[in-house]
């Protein structure tokens, strides 16, 4: 009993032996940042456009050969779109089973005009051949300006999506809406997918929550759905009233008579 109970140690020791080493190559790579000092990962990052920032890099090579690394990347999307992205060419080479940290300034002035509020923003390492070799994701607060390619951005759907509802709440008025029902609500969907891009923007602005996949795709299919949903349940246009033609007959029996 002691003798298979040894083997069963052994066997269990060597396994956890042979399974540290692949994990840690699975990920040859890893990446700390920190702007300004602050470590980015898990946090958000005000970022004020006419203030410089400090970007540091520490990267950590688990492998067992050496990375170059071209350079760096910092960019912010928002609804699938980068709405900023600043690049800079850093060569440098990490050692196997090694560390190095650099760290540069950051003009971000352009930022400005190019979103303002909550964005989801991460930066990424590149070879020479502009492959991802890792990269750190966090949320970005700009201070930007409302008149920013992100801000117009939520202006001009606001005002596409205001169109649509008062095209499709006109013809419901007029009694002009497709007689299918199926045609009636594909009428009112491009008006439930705009308030839902209304309403993910706006929350970005108002730094209420940032647009990231599993915020935005929920609010947008929700709206849409609620779009279709609303056209589909409009009443049936009625049809067009066809004029009488005792009116007629009755003119032409007082006219003989």
């Amino acid at each position: 009993m002691g003798r298979l109970t040894g083997v069963a140690v052994a066997l269990a020791a060597g396994l956890l032996l042979t399974a540290t080493p692949a994990q840690a190559s699975d990920d040859p790579l890893t990446l700390a940042v920190s702007l300004d000092g602050q470590d980015i990962s898990g946090h958000t990052m005000v970022i004020t456009p006419r203030s410089p920032v400090e970007l540091s890099v520490t990267v950590t090579n688990n492998s067992g050969s050496a990375v170059h690394i071209r350079s760096i990347r910092l960019s912010g999307t928002a609804l699938a779109l980068t709405f900023f992205a600043y690049d800079t060419t850093l060569p440098f080479d990490v050692a196997a089973h090694g560390r190095s940290v650099r760290t540069f300034g950051l003009d971000l002035a352009d930022l400005d005009g190019q979103a303002i509020g909550l964005l989801p923003a991460a930066v990424q390492l590149f070879d020479v051949d502009r492959n991802e070799l890792a990269a750190v994701d966090t949320t970005t607060d700009v201070r930007g300006s409302i008149l920013s390619v992100y801000g117009v951005f939520g202006i001009a759907v606001l005002l596409l999506t205001i169109a649509a509802w008062t095209a499709c709440l006109l013809a419901l008025a007029r009694h002009r809406l497709p007689a299918n029902r199926l045609r009636r609500a594909l009428r009112f969907m491009p008006a439930g997918f705009g308030t839902g891009l209304v309403a993910v923007v706006t929350l970005s602005v108002l730094r209420v929550i940032p647009p990231e996949p599993g915020v935005e795709i929920p609010i947008i299919v929700g709206t849409t759905a609620i779009g279709l949903v609303l056209g589909y349940i409009t009443p049936h246009p009625m049809p067009a009233v066809a004029e009488p033609e005792t009116a007629g007959l009755l003119t032409t029996t007082e006219v003989t008579g």
